[in-house]
C-alpha cells in the first residue's frame, strides 16, 4: 500500500476531511522523512500504512482541541521529526507553529520540510526547553504548548506549561499509561500555574492500543523558578 491510499484510507476512517493540497503536503512530508531517516535517527516507524496512522492521524488527534482556540498560535516541544506540529500546520493552516528542537540536526531536516512544503507560519527553533522557556520573546506566549513521546507528564509539564500564556492550553499526546502519569503529574501541573487534567480517548483507525490527549488550561503564571536548569526535570520531576 502507498503512503498516500493509507493516508486517505485512515483519514477518511478517523473521520478527518483533507484537501488535495493536503494530502500532496503529507505525501511529500513522508518522502522527505523516509530520505531524511537515511541520514539520521528520526523515526523508527517507516513503513507507509504505519507513519500515516501512528504519525501523522495520531498528531491530528490533537486537531480538534486547538481548533476550539481562535487564531491560536502553538509551540511543539520536543518536535523530532516534526510530530505532531508539522501535520497540525498542514491540517489547520492559519495555525502559526513553532517547532522547537534541542538537535540542530533535526531543526535542519524540519527547516528543509518546511522550505519543501512551501509552508507559511512555521519557524523551526534549535533550544532545550528548559532554555527556550526562559527567552522572553517566547515565555508564556502561546496559545497553547503541545508534546508527543517526549517525556513522563509531570517532566513534560515543567517543559511546556512556561511557554503557555494564562487562559492558554498544554496539550499532551500519551500512550496506554496515560492514567497514572496523570496522577503523578497533578502536583507538577498545579505548582506550574495549570488546571486540573482531562483526557479525551482517540481511537486511531486499525489500532487496539489506548490513547488519550491530556490537557491542561493554563491559570496563573508560572513561577519563576520554572523551568529549573536543563536536565533537572527529567533527573527530579516535581511530582517526587
Amino acid at each position: 500500500m502507498t503512503f498516500l491510499s493509507a493516508m486517505e484510507q485512515g483519514a477518511v476512517s478517523y473521520g478527518l476531511d483533507l484537501t488535495a493540497t493536503q494530502y500532496d503536503q503529507l505525501n511529500r512530508y513522508y518522502e522527505l522523512l523516509i530520505a531524511g531517516n537515511e541520514k539520521m535517527n528520526l523515526t523508527a516507524i517507516t513503513s507507509p500504512q504505519e507513519v500515516a496512522v501512528k504519525h501523522m492521524i495520531d498528531s491530528l488527534s490533537a486537531a480538534a482541541d486547538i481548533a476550539a482556540a481562535p487564531a491560536a498560535n502553538l509551540i511543539d516541544v520536543g518536535t523530532g521529526a516534526g510530530f505532531p506540529g508539522i501535520p497540525l500546520k498542514i491540517y489547520l493552516p492559519e495555525l502559526e507553529v513553532t517547532l522547537l528542537d534541542s538537535l540542530q540536526k533535526r531543526v535542519g531536516f524540519l527547516q528543509t520540510v518546511v522550505t519543501e512544503l512551501g509552508l507559511q507560519g512555521i519557524r523551526c527553533l534549535h533550544s532545550r526547553a528548559e532554555d527556550g522557556a526562559r527567552e522572553a520573546n517566547l515565555r508564556e506566549k502561546f496559545a497553547v504548548a503541545v508534546s508527543r513521546a517526549v517525556a513522563p507528564l509531570p517532566v513534560l509539564a515543567e517543559y511546556c506549561l512556561p511557554f503557555v500564556k494564562v487562559g492558554g492550553k498544554f496539550l499532551a499526546l500519551k500512550g496506554k499509561q496515560y492514567q497514572t502519569e496523570m496522577t503523578a503529574a497533578k502536583k507538577a501541573v498545579q505548582i506550574l500555574g495549570g488546571g486540573s487534567l482531562q483526557a479525551r480517548r482517540v481511537s486511531l483507525p486499525g489500532l487496539e492500543d489506548v490513547r488519550a490527549v491530556v490537557i491542561a488550561e493554563k491559570l496563573r503564571p508560572t513561577p519563576a523558578a520554572y523551568p529549573r536548569k536543563a536536565g533537572l526535570p527529567a533527573k527530579n520531576p516535581l511530582s517526587h
